[in-house]
């Protein structure tokens, strides 16, 4: 028996997101998202109420799914919000931002939203090249783990937008780019949260449609610096001279153009040697950083290109960051952690069953999608939190992974199974004393009204 009590961690912690339902609204996310916690088999609203003993709930919380009050956008600034409130969440002095698209397969045609798209990874001859999925764009918070030295950084999910074809754009809905849902789910992120940003995104996104709009924002809005992969064809080119005293005509926005980043060994400058924590270990990296302008980016703003190559990789990395307080290494560092977020959605697929989903309808597909976003960011929290009670042993190590360092989102789920008993009581006794208390201040006639949230 672990020397802890689970159910009161975990209800403040979901508390503490819950804050702009109405109060059966918070009920019934408590219970859903508990729910897929605990649930061990199909991450269906039923499967997760059989998983807590309450299956007599099971229409109170589909209607909740479907009509239901949802504040979705308050739920994700309250969540990035608490996030940040947690030791260690700034890295390098920014607030981290991960952004890339990902599909969820959905194999019928009835399914409100989905599209068919090229599978690029379906090498093999049994694997369709042609899928029918949602095709979400998400972005989370990357945070160092501070409390562990020489370990990944964790990933957050916080937002997610359903992006369509233009073609297959369902009826009402109003077509936007992949681009424009990832720029628009930042700027809204960084309204909400103060303090220098920094966007993360692999190079299928390096483009001027998502990198002018964050490093030259619309009134209103604050600037994100952006850190990518540049292309081999990249063309970057040296700073301006300054203007003389006597010289006439238009000032030059362009300076003479540098080599491609593939030849970036014959960029002005000389190489640096340094070891930072990348890919699971310690790796030495030899790099060259310069200060330049990018054409995507536009003449108006200065960003740093880096060329390195990392010990165990045999390609170099070339990237490409508006941070030009960061160092060529701390660039390389930052970009290596993004792909936490690709970890992230293996466990939102295979642990929290995503593609598990059985809704039909725009509202439950959204609000199952945001509520697995709040379980995995709520689990990796209560891990975080448990690292820090010293005293408290709650995760082994196994004897065929004994270099195992750090709990994973399974450990977790295993903790919860752990404390199924204990979990199941508190939530049927908490539902029961919030149920009174609200029917005491609900009038009469209005119990399934309220009810729906």
């Amino acid at each position: 028996m672990h020397p802890i009590s689970l159910w009161p961690l975990w209800r403040s912690l979901l508390l503490s997101l819950a804050i702009h339902f109405t109060r059966p609204g918070q009920r019934r996310f408590v219970e859903w998202v508990t729910g897929l916690a605990l649930n061990s088999e199909e991450h269906t609203i039923t499967q997760s109420l059989l998983a807590l003993d309450r299956p007599q709930d099971w229409k109170a919380l589909e209607r909740f799914a479907e009509i239901g009050s949802w504040p979705r956008q308050s739920l994700e600034w309250q969540l990035a919000d608490l996030i940040a409130g947690e030791p260690h969440s700034l890295w390098h002095g920014y607030r981290i931002w991960a952004g890339d698209d990902t599909k969820i397969h959905r194999n019928s045609p009835g399914v409100w939203g989905t599209c068919t798209f090229h599978e690029y990874t379906a090498r093999s001859p049994n694997r369709a090249e042609t899928v029918r999925a949602h095709n979400w764009v998400v972005i989370g918070n990357l945070v160092p783990r501070e409390a562990i030295a020489e370990s990944p950084a964790t990933f957050f999910p916080i937002a997610g937008r359903l992006y369509f074809r233009k073609g297959q754009l369902p009826v009402g809905e109003v077509f936007h780019t992949k681009c424009e849902l990832l720029v628009e789910s930042l700027q809204i992120q960084a309204l909400a949260n103060k303090g220098p940003h920094l966007a993360i995104f692999d190079g299928g996104f390096a483009m001027a449609s998502v990198v002018r709009p964050l490093t030259h924002p619309e009134a209103g809005h604050c600037r994100i610096e952006f850190l990518t992969r540049l292309r081999r064809d990249a063309r970057l080119c040296a700073l301006p001279a300054p203007r003389s005293a006597h010289q006439r005509g238009r000032p030059a926005m362009w300076g003479p153009s540098l080599s491609p980043p593939q030849q970036g060994g014959r960029w002005p400058g000389q190489w640096r040697e340094g070891r930072v924590y990348l890919y699971g270990r310690q790796r030495h990296v030899k790099w060259k950083e310069v200060v330049c302008l990018w054409r995507v980016a536009g003449h108006d703003t200065k960003v740093k290109a880096v060329v390195a190559e990392v010990e165990g990789y045999t390609d170099r990395f070339t990237l490409v960051s508006s941070a030009l307080v960061l160092s060529g290494l701390q660039i390389v560092e930052l970009f290596g952690a993004r792909f936490r977020q690709e970890d992230g959605f293996r466990d939102l697929k295979q642990r929290l069953g995503w593609e598990e989903g059985r809704a039909w309808t725009k509202a439950p597909i959204e609000r199952t999608a945001q509520s697995l976003f709040v379980t995995l960011s709520a689990m990796r929290l209560l891990s975080r939190r448990l690292e820090l009670e010293a005293s408290v042993v709650w995760w082994q190590v196994p004897p065929w992974n004994k270099t195992k360092t750090r709990p994973s989102v399974l450990d977790v789920s295993r903790l919860f199974r752990t404390h199924r008993v204990e979990i199941q009581a508190g939530l049927s006794e908490w539902l029961e004393t919030e149920g009174k208390m609200s029917s005491d201040e609900v009038p009469m006639g209005s119990e399934s009204r309220s009810e729906s949230g």
